[in-house]
């Protein structure tokens, strides 16, 4: 867990000191703060997934990025691509997410010709695609005999798994996404019949016979650490709703996102327009054939870009979106929100008082709105409502004072140095309002651990295990399971072999030799029949759990020949405290070889 907490906090800083010399003080520390609790960024901050690693990765690619467009360094945009290929390692095509943005920003505001920079960009873009494709490379230059089947794949290459299922099937449809997933054939569903059976089995008596410990030692019953779970979900929200416009702010990816969404928006607006408007920098500069504020349209195309084509690919994505996918807007949104406060700001001063609260109205509005809505829709927080839109009215009503004081009293807009002075702490403390019911949200993330297949903040959503990812009952069934497998001849090399990976891993935590044959998804074709029958007879695998995680997806050839040719063993033959444990069952292949390699 440490790993992805110092992430985490490494980007927030990374983040501040990028905003700061283009935004100024307060804009920066703005927009590190609302990172800093976003919900969806908290969540996998908790947890032991990679989100993380390839947020810090592409908000530094982002820094080296602006940093080139400042100076115009080959060099330096190398190294942007270089952190943009570490971050394709990392989650693969999520991070090229970034790239329209920083390709944009380097073409229209580093110095010299387009021509130039059309150059530097292809040349940091073969090193990018250098770093990203290494390791695939690696693989793919491994033959198939000397290396594990690519887990998830359909063709058992890593190219096939970057491109289709980890890839563009996350945008144009898949399997295994809203409404794709059905039984199969090769599924294991319990019968009433076989429940019938394995309960004569249990009143008959009948035990499995030993054939001897292998020597493993006795596996002891784990220790469960009780979770504060009151009022919590049962079931995880493991996807996004339809694609649609407005699904950032729906069930399931809205309370860990849609928080500041609006207010980032026209942020954004708000600081590509004081780019343009604002042409008269304190340093002088080459004539350009587009004369605008370098450092902020550069900030507002490779930040905004980033922010704007993540929230665009989440909105109308078709295939898998699990809802802490959203934790990758948490940078795009946070320095859109802190850039868009300080352009209000500056907006609202001189010649452009008029546009510059017209947008702050409209940020705040719509922000507050929304916030309104998500703590309605989760009730949470009810007593802020007044707070939250009465602040938010008032808010909007001090700029319009504040403007009005610096507009009357003469034909010609006349200077108000007073009232200018307090556009900013009025903003200030609007922003900080609307930092209260996010940051309120993310926190309850300290309640309980989160869920480790699909973490999320939220007082209600479900919470983790903790410890072995696993609840008290199903901790008792794998403890016994276990302990009888490890005693009663398991193979030397598996203990136990189960359909998917999330059933063996807590076995594997509390110190089982457990594998899956069919890995994550329980559907790999990396085992058959005969594959499993001759680990079988070399003795380094027996047992064989079906049933649990993902099965009813279908299996692989090799469940199937367990079914056909092994013996089912009935739940109290190895002791289970259920007498039919949650749809999992235990089959035992010794001496079935010739049946294995015949069924599958």
């Amino acid at each position: 867990l440490l790993p992805q907490a110092i992430a985490a906090a490494l980007a927030v800083a990374a983040l501040y000191l990028m905003l700061e010399p283009r935004i100024g003080t307060g804009g920066a520390f703005g927009g590190a703060l609302a990172m800093a609790v976003f919900p969806s960024f908290v969540a996998v901050s908790r947890e032991n997934g990679v989100d993380t690693l390839l947020i810090l990765l592409l908000v530094l690619a982002c820094a080296a990025a602006l940093r080139a467009c400042d100076t115009g360094r080959s060099r330096t945009l190398i190294w942007s691509g270089v952190l943009v290929g570490l971050a394709f390692n990392t989650k693969t095509l999520a991070a090229y997410l970034v790239l329209p943005g920083i390709a944009a920003g380097y073409l229209l505001c580093a110095p010299g010709s387009i021509r130039r920079r059309a150059a530097q960009l292809s040349v940091a873009g073969v090193a990018m695609l250098a770093v990203s494709f290494s390791w695939i490379a690696f693989v793919e230059l491994t033959p198939a005999s000397k290396r594990p089947y690519i887990g998830s794949s359909t063709d058992n290459t890593e190219l096939g798994l970057t491109f289709a299922y980890n890839g563009f099937g996350r945008v144009e449809g898949q399997a295994g996404g809203p409404n794709t997933t059905a039984t199969r054939p090769g599924a294991y569903v319990p019968s009433a019949r076989q429940r019938a059976v394995n309960a004569a089995i249990a009143r008959a008596g009948n035990s499995a016979p030993s054939a001897g410990s292998t020597g493993a030692a006795h596996i002891p019953t784990p220790t469960l650490t009780p979770v504060a779970t009151a009022g919590r979900e049962r079931n995880a929200i493991p996807f996004g709703g339809p694609p649609r416009p407005l699904r950032l702010f729906g069930i399931g990816l809205g309370d860990q996102a849609g928080w500041m969404l609006p207010f980032a928006l026209f942020g954004a607006i708000g600081l590509a327009l004081l780019a343009l408007l604002d042409r008269a920098p304190a340093t002088p500069r080459p004539r350009r054939w587009l004369d605008f504020d370098r450092p902020r349209m550069a900030c507002a195309l490779v930040l905004g870009g980033w922010f704007l084509v993540e929230a665009i690919v989440l909105s109308l994505s078709k295939g898998i979106v699990h809802p802490y996918y959203v934790s990758a807007l948490a940078p795009g949104t946070g320095a859109m929100a802190g850039a868009g406060a300080a352009a209000f700001a500056t907006l609202a001063r001189g010649r452009t008082r008029a546009l510059g609260v017209a947008l702050a109205a409209c940020a705040i509005a719509t922000t507050a709105i929304a916030q309104a809505a998500l703590l309605h829709r989760e009730r949470y927080m009810q007593w802020f409502l007044p707070v939250l839109l009465i602040g938010a009215g008032v808010g909007v009503c001090a700029l319009l004072v504040l403007r009005g004081r610096a507009t009357t009293g003469t034909a010609a807009p006349a200077r108000s140095p007073r009232g200018e002075r307090l556009v900013g702490p009025a903003l200030a403390a609007t922003f900080a309002l609307l930092l209260v019911a996010p940051t309120a949200y993310s926190a309850t993330t300290w309640l309980a651990p989160s869920d480790g297949t699909f973490p999320t903040a939220g007082p209600r959503h479900v919470a983790g295990s903790g410890a072995y990812g696993i609840n008290a009952k199903d901790l008792r069934i794998d403890a016994a399971l276990s302990a009888y497998v490890s005693t009663h001849g398991a193979g030397s090399r598996w203990a136990l072999l189960t359909v998917a990976s999330n059933t063996a891993a807590p076995m594997i935590l509390f110190g089982l030799h457990a594998g899956a044959l069919g890995g994550y998804s329980g559907t790999d074709p990396a085992l058959d029949g005969p594959g499993l029958a001759r680990l079988v007879a070399r003795r380094q695998a027996r047992y064989v759990l079906l049933g649990g995680e993902y099965s009813l997806r279908g299996g692989n050839r090799a469940t199937v020949a367990v079914l056909r040719a092994c013996r089912e063993m009935a739940p109290s033959q190895w002791r289970s405290p259920l007498r039919y444990p949650l749809g999992r069952v235990l089959f035992d292949c010794a001496g079935r070889e010739r049946a294995l390699a015949a069924a599958g």
